[in-house]
């Protein structure tokens, strides 16, 4: 079975792999249960990679992921883990010089065994699915035995958890809802955006939305028992700036269902009144459409951030504060962005109307811009471009959401825009090409918020999405591909 395993190392799974083992070679001993259960994790993803890319039957005719890509199901499985492993592995050096306590830790160890937890149910369901769709037992890792073996695993580590008192059984509750969570989720997303995207990107979605809104719930669930006791088990701290973007970034996401079921009970009290409801009527739609954005975004969202953080004004009235603290430099530093966009925007959006360039080329230019928006603001002022981030991931969920449902009147335009730079990885039920670009330079600026004794680490994903993956596109023509 080793030496089959050997032979089906692509690039990808290889650089996956040396990845998550210069992680586990990272960790102590404190670290040793993560490290395990990492390691497994990895082993069993990489099984289900390979019978979910059988070319027989491959996984991804079943689900309808997007057409002409791997299922990526190591790298999806494992990503959120490792992230998390290695910022436990950060924490601990914070801890040997004081920086922080040890609440912390504790919390971010829940935080990871919630993340595993998710990845390995999805992958139990991925490997039963594929079981049941071809039921060949001489496959190169048989998936009963990998279910068996992986779940005695599993469940030795439920019940050592358990053993422990009420606190470690509400924990480990705590952590297989995550599991249920991510399964039902990541069904969801392939269900409602079929060939959109591959397994392993729709398995990375999904478990890095159930961790951020467990984490989420955990902080309202602290804030409603009243309980110090609990707020310090579990280590929660929470900054204004995180605050507000978990807030407003879930509210969004949440947004769709609100709106929908604001407009069925509307539509049926009207369809009571007389005869006709507002299906037809698009700016009546409409109307209620930025109504009910209005009110989560300026009574929901804002309520449920003062109920778990000590804002002393409005969460609105905050971010004007926060913004005109030094006017000079975040001022001049929007007017800057608003320069850099409105004259990069304008001029690749012609040329993407009038020229033959391959999108995807022409797409790179965006990284550059991106580059140049983000360094500067990254060297002088770090927390402002945490907000910005946020607000910007803001902007992009509420246009794709008006994209999608065709909110009149500018559904029809950001449509249009947007399919100036899309291609076969895009589609028209779902673009995420923007929403890659902006997450892959925020997510580890959002990590290296605070303490941090990599100063580099900020700078990586600017420097390798917007530099290195530019100029790899750029040299390629001239070696032949």
């Amino acid at each position: 079975m080793s030496i089959s395993l050997l032979q089906q190392l692509n690039g990808e799974r290889s650089v996956v792999l040396l990845f998550v083992i210069q992680i586990l070679f990272s960790t102590s001993l404190s670290l040793i249960p993560e490290a395990v259960s990492l390691s497994l994790l990895s082993l069993f993803a990489l099984c289900v990679e390979i019978s979910a890319d059988d070319a027989s039957n491959p996984l991804g005719h079943f689900f309808k992921a997007r057409p002409g890509a791997s299922s990526g199901v190591l790298l999806g499985a494992v990503t959120v883990p490792s992230l998390l492993v290695s910022r436990l592995i950060q924490t601990l050096r914070e801890e040997s010089i004081n920086e922080v306590g040890t609440e912390g830790i504790e919390y971010l160890k829940l935080q990871y065994w919630a993340a595993f937890a998710s990845c390995f149910a999805v992958l139990i369901f991925l490997s039963t699915v594929c079981r049941w769709q071809r039921k060949d037992s001489d496959s190169i890792c048989s998936l009963s035995n990998c279910n068996r073996r992986y779940g005695f695993i599993f469940t030795i580590l439920l019940v050592g958890s358990l053993y422990g008192g009420w606190f470690l059984s509400l924990m480990s509750l705590w952590v297989l809802s995550h599991g249920l969570a991510a399964v039902l989720l990541i069904v969801k997303i392939l269900h409602m955006f079929p060939a959109c995207a591959s397994i392993g990107e729709s398995l990375l979605v999904a478990s890095g939305i159930v961790i951020y809104f467990g984490d989420m719930v955990a902080c309202t669930a602290a804030k409603i028992s009243s309980s110090k006791a609990l707020l310090v088990q579990i280590g929660i701290n929470r900054s204004e700036i995180s605050t507000i973007i978990q807030g407003v970034v879930f509210g969004l996401l949440l947004f769709p269902v609100f709106y929908k079921y604001v407009l069925r009970t509307l539509e049926y009290f009207v369809s009571l009144l007389r005869n006709g409801g507002l299906e037809n009527n698009e700016m009546k739609r409409s109307l209620v459409f930025y109504a009910s954005l209005a009110f989560m975004l300026l009574v929901v969202v804002p309520s449920w951030m003062q109920f778990v953080h000590p804002f002393h004004v409005h969460p609105l009235l905050w971010v004007f504060d926060f913004v005109l603290s030094e006017p000079l430099k975040r001022l001049t530093l929007c007017i800057y962005w608003l320069v850099i966009i409105y004259v990069s925007v304008g001029r690749f959006y012609n040329i993407s109307k009038n020229s033959k360039t391959e999108r995807i080329l022409l797409r790179k230019y965006y990284h550059l811009m991106a580059v140049s928006i983000f360094v500067p603001a990254l060297i002088f002022q770090p927390k402002f471009l945490d907000l910005a981030f946020g607000a910007a991931l803001a902007v992009f969920l509420l246009l794709e959401i008006i994209r999608i449902w065709k909110i009149w009147p500018l559904g029809h335009l950001v449509h249009q825009f947007m399919n100036a730079f899309t291609d076969h990885r895009d589609s028209d039920l779902l673009v995420v090409s923007h929403f890659s670009l902006l997450l892959g330079c925020a997510i580890p600026i959002w990590l290296s918020s605070g303490f941090t004794d990599r100063p580099i680490a900020p700078f990586a994903e600017i420097l390798s999405l917007g530099i290195g993956d530019t100029m790899v596109l750029i040299c390629l023509p001239f070696s032949g591909n």
